[in-house]
Formats: C-alpha cells, sequence, structure tokens
C-alpha cells in the first residue's frame, strides 16, 4: 500500500477506514468519524492548553498505582458500535484524539492506541470546534459506550458532566461553574474547578 503524503490528494467526500488512515503521512492533525475526514482545530490556545494541562494532573495524580491509565491527544482511539464485536483495521470507520481519555481495560490498549470505549473521555472545546464535540461526538461516544464525558469550555469556564445510563444513553449529571466535580467513575476523585481555569 502507498503512503499518502499531501493531504489535498484526499477526497473529503470518500469513506475512509482505519486502514487508510494508517497510510496517511502529512502535518494535518485529523479525525475520522464514520469514515468522513474531520480536521483538527489549529494548535489549541494557551487557555486550552493550561485546563488541559491541569486536568492531566489532577488525573495523573489520582491514578498514580491504580489499574485505570490516562492518556493525551495525540491517542489514537478506534471505535465501534459498542454492540458489534472487535473488527480488523479495514473495518474500522471511526479514529478519534480525545484531548484526555482514561482506560481501565488494558486489553483494549495496543501500539496504536486504544481499540474500543475509554472508560472516560474529556473534550476541552476550541471555539471552532463546539458543533463536533457537542453534537457528533456526544453521539459517537454515547453509542461507542464511553461511560463517562467531559466536555470543557475553557472561553466561559464551565463543564458538562455525562454519563451513561442503564439504558445505554447519556443523562447530564450537571453544568459545573464553580466548586468541584464529582467524578462518577472515581468517586474520591474531586475536580476543583477554580484551580482548573485559575490563570
Amino acid at each position: 500500500m502507498t503512503k499518502i503524503t499531501d493531504f489535498n490528494t484526499l477526497d473529503l467526500n470518500q469513506t475512509y477506514s482505519y486502514a487508510d488512515y494508517l497510510l496517511w503521512q502529512f502535518e494535518e492533525r485529523l479525525e475520522l468519524i464514520k469514515g468522513k475526514i474531520f480536521r483538527m482545530s489549529p494548535a489549541p490556545s494557551m487557555k486550552h492548553q493550561k485546563v488541559a494541562s491541569r486536568l492531566h494532573t489532577y488525573f495523573g495524580s489520582f491514578l498514580l498505582g491504580k489499574s485505570c491509565e490516562l492518556f493525551s491527544a495525540p491517542f489514537d482511539v478506534r471505535l465501534f458500535d459498542r454492540k458489534k464485536s472487535k473488527k480488523a483495521n479495514k473495518d474500522i470507520y471511526t479514529v478519534v484524539q480525545p484531548d484526555l481519555c482514561v482506560v481501565c481495560d488494558k486489553e483494549k490498549l495496543d501500539e496504536r492506541g486504544c481499540l474500543g470505549a475509554p472508560d472516560l473521555i474529556i473534550e476541552i472545546l476550541s471555539k471552532g470546534n463546539s458543533k463536533k464535540e457537542m453534537k457528533i461526538k456526544y453521539e459517537l461516544y454515547e453509542e461507542a459506550g464511553v461511560k463517562e464525558y467531559w466536555i470543557v469550555v475553557p472561553y466561559e469556564e464551565f463543564i458538562h458532566l455525562y454519563v451513561l445510563n442503564d439504558k445505554g444513553k447519556y443523562e447530564l449529571k450537571g453544568i459545573f461553574v464553580d466548586g468541584s466535580i464529582p467524578c462518577q467513575l472515581f468517586p474520591d476523585l474531586q475536580v476543583e474547578l477554580e484551580k482548573i481555569f485559575e490563570e
């Protein structure tokens, strides 16, 4: 198979698989959602980076010595409908790079990233990508079976927290603007918003 080094040679109307994705060797960062190419935002703002770093510190310190592992972008997460079995690269059509994710099942991890749904995903919005995170990825993560999903809005300083219910649908546990966020997956972990968003 031939490596592709020029993004402009791709047909944005075509449906691609993870096998195709592995051949792409160019600087643009992309995600593949149900076979369609989504360009990722340019380099995140300083605020975005600060928030990501602080959340990484909170979760990283908490998970030290525990069985769950924390990963940050760029880190390929290959998703499929949780009702279906694991698939070959040519049969996977979704590859995302969440800002942060926690994986508790070591069998989902390999040299290329995570195959299947992480237990928790945190996406930090940039002003240009709100629709993707709020709608497309919400539905994608729900379908894949991500147990807990945080949407962080750094420029307005609040966090949406969604948890998968027994019927496989997300429930909004709260929109947090101050105080601490009660992580559902790790009840002992309290994330202080003031420390996450402080300048």
